[in-house]
């Protein structure tokens, strides 16, 4: 098997896997218990929550641990909407946000009647700060803008839009999914006041995430239960992923350079050769300003999930966008918003890669894929009109 879908999930590493053993089987205490074990598992939560902070160039006061990027967005969006709201009722965020931050931005547009900015985007996926600025209003309480897009790869401004949250006292939400682990993050650089990570991004295990909350930010809870996590988000700490996510982050920090490299070289190359052997196809996302995983393509002609069938009949794993709109008969809201018709956003595919792959499934990829179209096209009747 090919593996080319590193953006959608990661394989946990198995140094993470080695870490968490103990916490699953001998370890397995609540930390929120007062016996020794118990206190010794709360230890090993307190020393993960350092590990990470410093990940990010936080306190460890201001991580919350939660169940991944789609929870850790909720709580920033909603917890700051209703505790913000007799301030204000409006919220400025992207067109091509994750459905985490989107579909939040509409239920609290239809059950509280916030009023959402969808904010455009240009060609290449990135975000102006100065309709960021244009936007705001006397209303405006949350800006959520995320550092890296998952479908294209490009990365936004962030500091620069963090400034100016910052000069109007608008509290500010960053999505940094897709770039934790992969290119380092301050925190305080970037100026963002909430920021979300989750650890299967980054070759840690599934169902652990963080949220960044920096210290004296306005949010309330959106479930409620025990005291755990400050209150903020209660509920028995998953002590084994917790441990794993920190054993990630450090992998991540002292593989991220070399990953990038590395990764790079083999991202350029698929689609060099890509353009090469497929006519009337296109790259999407900014040139430069991308992740070096990540590359996005229409091919023309064709639909995207019939070439992903027939990759997958020949044991390589890609996706059309998202895997949490994968099963959406609708083309990727994150192309139409850079002006792609419908009919070229279909046929999609996004490839996005690994510390595993090698140059050889770059070969194998470059050497079925042009093939696989050339037999689609034959089918196609836009196609036999050219």
């Amino acid at each position: 098997m090919i593996y080319l879908d590193h953006n959608a999930t990661t394989p946990c590493a198995p140094e993470v896997v080695e870490e968490m053993k103990r916490w699953h089987t001998e370890m397995f205490f609540n930390p929120s218990s007062i016996y020794s074990p118990s206190q010794e598992a709360r230890k090993a939560v307190e020393d993960a929550r350092g590990k990470i902070a410093r990940f990010l160039d936080a306190l460890p006061a201001e991580i919350i641990f939660t169940s991944g990027g789609t929870e850790s967005n909720n709580i920033a969006l909603t917890g700051t909407a209703l505790a913000m709201r007799n301030k204000g009722n409006h919220i400025i965020t992207s067109l091509i946000e994750h459905h985490a931050v989107l579909n939040t931005c509409k239920f609290l547009e239809k059950q509280f009647g916030f009023q959402t900015t969808y904010l455009p985007v240009d060609r290449y996926g990135i975000v102006d700060p100065g309709d960021v600025r244009k936007a705001i209003t006397e209303k405006t309480i949350l800006i959520s803008i995320m550092a890296a897009n998952n479908e294209i790869g490009t990365i936004e401004p962030i500091e620069e839009i963090g400034k100016i949250a910052r000069e109007y006292n608008i509290t500010f939400h960053c999505d940094g999914v897709q770039i934790a682990g992969k290119l380092p993050v301050s925190v305080k650089k970037l100026n963002v006041d909430f920021f979300s990570i989750s650890a299967h991004k980054f070759y840690g295990p599934k169902g652990i995430g963080a949220l960044y909350a920096r210290k004296g930010v306005r949010f309330r809870p959106i479930t409620y239960g025990g005291h755990q996590e400050k209150g903020l988000r209660p509920g028995t700490e998953n002590v084994p992923a917790i441990i794993g996510m920190a054993k990630a982050c450090e992998i991540a920090k002292n593989s991220m350079f070399e990953d990038a490299s590395r990764e790079k070289i083999l991202r350029d190359e698929l689609e060099k050769r890509l353009v090469e052997k497929i006519p009337e196809i296109q790259v999407n996302g900014h040139p430069e300003k991308r992740l070096y995983n990540t590359s996005n393509i229409c091919v023309k002609y064709v639909e995207g999930e019939s070439m992903l069938l027939h990759l997958d009949f020949e044991g390589i794993c890609a996706s059309s966008g998202s895997a949490c709109t994968s099963g959406s008969l609708e083309p990727s809201h994150v192309l139409l918003a850079l002006g792609i018709t419908p009919e070229i956003a279909h046929g999609s595919l996004r490839f996005s890669l690994g510390r595993e792959n090698t140059m050889a499934d770059i070969e194998k990829v470059s050497e079925l894929l042009p093939k696989i179209v050339e037999n689609l096209r034959k089918m196609s009747p836009f196609w036999n009109k050219k």
